[in-house]
């Protein structure tokens, strides 16, 4: 038998409970991992709340939960050639991760490098590959300044040293808890809340690009900061102001040669991603309040064991 974390009805974390079942067979082209790490994000409550996240996704409960996952494979299925029993491997599969197996196509996973952790690897497929795809989408250079909204989260953090690593200026929106953190990497952090224009101008002369992984307050922020629409980017406020230009790249547009490429940063210390707690499978909906309840830094995961 197996466990799997089930959404039985929309509503919050209460609405997810552990279930046993057979372990899953790989079919042909796919393989089973069996998974040591699986991630949380946002995106997760979303769908299991209901609404327009578990209609993008078509979310009917009773279902699995969670996307991002890091294990050993287990079990290959016919055809299946580049993945042999033994290799660590990472990805995603989309309301199925939160289990102790998970069977997944090849074309959608990655060997884990050996120097990045399970709980790294288990935590990285969505953060990673919107964090990638957004600072992209902006086309930073060493002249710009870009302001990035909750730069301590998961995708935040990511995205900060993405954003470095072309030049530019960084300042980031983060809890003051977390703002010796961010100094560290080299970003200008600021508090956000009431006030948040005051201080970015306080603190650097002009802002020329924003990616907002917060909320509608950092796109107000950046066109009240003069950037113009087309250079800002949100993943967490989805249509808000989208008259102004603003766009909504994220995950979607970086595959997973992407991801892997990430993944090799971080493994060789070019990028850091802290894990900050690892909750057991069983105590799933515990992870969850403690995700929704924010001021966090890096990643929120769940061990199988």
């Amino acid at each position: 038998m197996a466990r799997y974390v089930r959404i039985d009805e929309f509503g919050g974390p209460e609405v997810l409970s552990i279930v046993h079942d057979e372990q899953p067979q790989a079919g042909r082209s796919e393989v089973r991992v069996r998974v040591r790490v699986a991630g949380l994000n946002p995106v997760d409550y979303k769908i299991f709340h209901g609404g327009p996240a578990a209609l993008r996704y078509e979310a009917v409960p009773p279902c699995g939960n969670g996307n991002d996952f890091s294990g050993v494979i287990d079990e290959l299925g016919d055809g299946v050639t580049g993945f042999a029993l033994g290799d660590a491997a990472f990805g995603g599969k989309r309301m199925h991760a939160q289990a102790d197996f998970v069977v997944v196509d090849t074309s959608r996973i990655r060997k884990k490098p050996a120097a990045l952790s399970f709980e790294q690897a288990g935590g990285l497929d969505i953060a990673g590959r919107a964090a990638w795809a957004s600072v992209a989408s902006i086309g930073l250079t060493a002249d710009d300044t870009v302001l990035i909204g909750a730069a301590a989260g998961g995708v935040g953090i990511l995205a900060c040293q993405l954003a470095l690593r072309t030049g530019a200026t960084v300042v980031g929106t983060a809890s003051p808890v977390n703002h010796d953190f961010l100094r560290g990497l080299g970003v200008v952090p600021i508090a956000y809340g009431d006030g948040l224009v005051d201080r970015v101008r306080a603190a650097v002369p002009t802002v020329t690009a924003a990616l907002d992984y917060n909320g509608a307050a950092t796109i107000d922020a950046a066109l009240e900061l003069g950037v113009p629409g087309t250079r800002i980017n949100t993943i967490a406020a989805r249509g808000h102001r989208s008259g102004a230009g603003v766009t909504e790249v994220g995950g979607q547009f970086a595959d997973l040669n992407d991801l892997e490429a990430l993944a090799t940063l971080v493994a060789d210390g070019e990028i850091v991603l802290p894990i900050d707690r690892v909750f057991p499978l069983d105590q799933v909906q515990d992870a969850y309040r403690y995700l929704m309840a924010g001021h966090l830094r890096g990643k929120v995961v769940l061990a199988t064991r």
